[in-house]
Parts: structure tokens; sequence; C-alpha cells
């Protein structure tokens, strides 16, 4: 099973021009879906008008060698560890699932376009989707917010389930459909058996996963680094996105600007603490 090509097999029913077809179709449908979204949500106008009045905030201009730092850092970060998450389990399930699809996305592009027959892009097709599992399946039965923390039913869903569920959906019809065909249980793609099923299984949820970005959460994966960066560069050009500085509230001259603060709180105000940060995260 993970040194078998799942996709040779499908030639005796589909040819390879037409899958082959089919994966550039599904890259145009996330293009077109993150473009709409885009355009719905406002998106970009909603970065440039925040840039804009962060800029007019800035203490200081960021020159191109400290932006390409500070991207640097947001892809050493926010995307290749994820270090964002202060759940560590939640940490663990994203990147896992992450680098999951992004194993199972790029074999299965190698594979069927035949850019490689080298077994290993076989294995890395079943490992990616093995991290997908397993990422995903903690995530959904054990870490969501609604359900570790509310008390939610695993089984409720809302809208912005569907990314995840038809990403586990693809993923799990995909094992089932590589196990069944690789062991002959099943009977062969042609013969309109078990594998049959899964397969065809696997086209719908994956048809659905790349067909509704606009709906789904997919085109967040695009957003996310340009979000990041756009809060780094705020803080080092000292726009601090729009919001008030931290005050030191023993400062004079902050209590003579909120002079609500000696009134409630004294000359010399003790430190809060960590308020919230007290407490270890049992959620994202």
């Amino acid at each position: 099973m993970f040194n078998t090509n799942p996709f040779d097999a499908v030639t005796a029913l589909i040819s390879t021009d037409i899958q082959q077809g089919y994966i550039i179709a599904m890259a145009v449908l996330v293009f077109l879906g993150t473009v709409l979204d885009m355009m719905h949500k406002k998106s970009a106008k909603y970065f440039s008008l925040d840039t804009e009045k962060n800029n007019k905030n800035a203490k200081r201009s960021v020159g191109a060698g400290e932006k390409a730092g500070l991207a640097i850092g947001v892809a050493a970060n926010e995307i290749l560890t994820s270090a964002e998450f202060a759940n560590t389990k939640r940490r663990l399930s994203h990147m896992l699932t992450m680098y999951g699809f992004i194993l199972f996305v790029v074999s299965t592009a190698v594979m069927i376009f035949g850019w490689s027959a080298d077994v290993i892009f076989a294995q890395l097709w079943h490992i990616g989707a093995l991290m997908l599992c397993v990422g995903g399946y903690w995530f959904w039965f054990f870490i969501r917010v609604d359900v570790a923390a509310e008390g939610t039913k695993w089984y409720h869903l809302v809208k912005a389930d569907m990314f995840i569920l038809s990403l586990l959906l693809t993923a799990t019809f995909g094992l089932l459909w590589s196990y069944l065909q690789s062991t002959g249980n099943g009977g062969a793609v042609a013969d309109m058996g078990w594998t049959t099923l899964f397969f065809a299984l696997f086209i719908i949820s994956n048809t659905y996963l790349f067909s509704t970005v606009m709906w789904s959460k997919f085109a967040h994966m695009f957003f996310k680094p340009a979000a990041a960066l756009q809060k780094r560069v705020a803080h080092a050009d000292g726009g601090n996105l729009n919001l008030p500085q931290d005050f030191d509230l023993t400062d004079p001259e902050v209590q003579r600007k909120f002079p609500d603060i000696p009134q409630y709180m004294g000359k010399n105000p003790e430190n809060m603490g960590d308020g919230i940060r007290r407490e270890s995260p049992n959620h994202y």
C-alpha cells in the first residue's frame, strides 16, 4: 500500500489527461475562490486601509532590509513552526495537519503528472494523509474551543467546519481507497465495488474541499502570513496597529492625562499581574 501509486490503477477508468485536467481545475478553483473571498470580505481593502492608518501613526520608517527580516521571522514563527499557538497540543495538531496537507497535495501532483516515478512520492502521499488524519481528528474531537471549553458535542456542525471536515474526509477516503486497492478485497476501480465507492467519495470530498474556498477557511492560509507581517511592521514602526501604547501607571504625566488612575488606584498602582495569562490556556 505505502509503496504503490494509487493513481496508476485509476487510468483503467480515467485517462491520465483527465486526471491532470482535474488537478489544474482544482488549482483554478482555489485561485478563483480566494479572489472572490477577498472581494466579498474586502480583505485587500481592509489591509490597505489599516496599513494606511497605521502609517499615519508610525514614529519611524521601516526599511526594506528590516521588512525582509520581519518577513523571515513570520515565515519561521507563524508559518513553519506555528509558534503563535500558546497551547502546545493545538500547535502540534496544526503542524501535523498543515504539513500533512502539503505532503498530500504535492505528492498527488507529482504522481499524476508523472514528474517522478520514485516510490518515495507514493510513501509521502500516504504519510501526508495519515498526518492529516492524526492532526485533524485530534483537533476535531479534543481541541476545538466549542468542544474542549464549551462542552459542545463533537458532531455539532457549523459553516466554519466545512474546511476541516472536507479535508479529513478526503484524507480518510483516500487511505481507505488505497488500502482496498492494494489488498484487492474491494476489487479494481473499474469493477464498481468497494474500491470504486471509496474512490468516488475521495473525489467528491476533494472537489468539495477545493470548490468551497470562498465559504470555508481555506483562504485563511493565504491571509494569515500577510496579517502576521502587517502586525510585525506596525510594532516595528511604532504605529502599534493603531492601539494605545502600554503606559506606566505610576508616571505623573500618565496620571495627569488620565486622572481617574490616581483617583481609583492611588499614586503608585500595583502591577495587576498577568491577568488571563496567569492560567494555562485550555483551548485555542
